[in-house]
């Protein structure tokens, strides 16, 4: 069958023949109709995220949507190595699929399912975001970052704070809902004494997007300025500023800051296509937005590269 292929670590997949995937118990072949270049399945591709396989050669792709056996919709998360979601077809536990809903575009759900999830588990299953409650998101110019503003709407946020670097985006970022922005300045004297001034006022939960730089000035904000006592559940989803933070112990002795993480591992599997599934069955009622840029799948060395950040390259076979 026709795939994308990654051969050599480090560089970008190319196009050629793979072979079929075989039928196995317990797994049904997906007839794949679109796949999305996310940042997770870059990283697993080069190799430097924590979760990928050294094994070559394999297909890329962690999710997609497609056509199962029995001719119903579904999307699909973690296909079953070496196959991936850039292919003709794909092998899948049949407890990785889940069921489109009627009127959700397939290319849609499948840019939208992962930049979705990240900030859906994050708000549900480790903030245990409250009705009300005020949420930051730092980086919030991606595509990841303005769904999360978009479903941290939805699930009852009263206030959104957002940050990004983008001064021509933050209209943008208003009209998707946030309520308010701070620019990330170089000038880390500034930066911090914004972050100071939106802790005082009452931050509930910070979704990052970013690490590096920004989350150490956010994290030294918290200690020195948010309320005594009053917990904030600080959620690590990305690492886009930077891998590692210098990360003062008296930061925690002297806040209620609860720092971690969310992602493969973090949370459990079932958890994760649940988060999947309440994006998905959430998008088209709630309106959720996300820029998506098509591209034949015989191009993917090509649109492995393309894409602005805050858009989404989706694979079509």
């Amino acid at each position: 069958m026709k795939a994308a292929m990654v051969v050599e670590a480090g560089q970008a997949p190319v196009y050629g023949e793979f072979d079929d995937p075989a039928p196995a118990p317990g797994k049904r072949l997906v007839r794949v109709t679109a796949a999305a270049i996310s940042h997770v399945t870059r990283s697993r591709a080069s190799g430097r995220h924590y979760s990928a396989d050294d094994a070559l050669p394999f297909i890329p792709g962690v999710d997609g949507t497609g056509i199962a056996e029995d001719g119903r919709r579904v999307y699909f998360l973690l296909p079953e190595k070496p196959y991936g979601a850039m292919a003709a077809l794909c092998p899948v536990d049949d407890r990785h699929c889940i069921a489109l809903p009627d009127g959700l575009d397939e290319q849609a759900a499948a840019a939208m399912a992962i930049p979705g999830m990240s900030s859906w588990a994050a708000l549900v299953e480790r903030a245990k975001l409250g009705a009300g409650e005020t949420v930051l998101i730092n980086g919030a110019t991606g595509a990841s970052g303005r769904l999360a503003i978009q479903i941290a709407r939805h699930l009852g946020a009263g206030k959104i704070i957002a940050t990004g670097r983008r001064s021509g985006a933050f209209d943008e970022l208003r009209r998707l809902g946030a309520d308010a922005i701070v620019p990330l300045t170089e000038d880390r004297d500034a930066l911090e004494q914004a972050f100071m001034d939106a802790c005082r006022q009452g931050v509930d939960v910070v979704l990052d997007y970013l690490w590096g730089s920004s989350a150490e000035a956010l994290v030294i904000a918290v200690a020195k300025a948010g309320p005594a006592g009053r917990p904030i559940r600080y959620v690590q989803i990305g690492a886009i500023g930077g891998a590692d933070i210098s990360l003062p112990g008296a930061a925690l002795r002297s806040s209620a800051l609860q720092l971690m993480g969310s992602g493969i591992g973090s949370v459990p599997f079932p958890r994760l296509l649940k988060s999947v599934q309440g994006v998905l069955e959430a998008a088209s009622p709630a309106g959720f937005e996300i820029a998506v840029q098509a591209a034949p799948l015989a191009d993917v060395t090509r649109a492995w590269g393309a894409g602005g950040s805050d858009s989404r390259v989706v694979l079509l076979p």
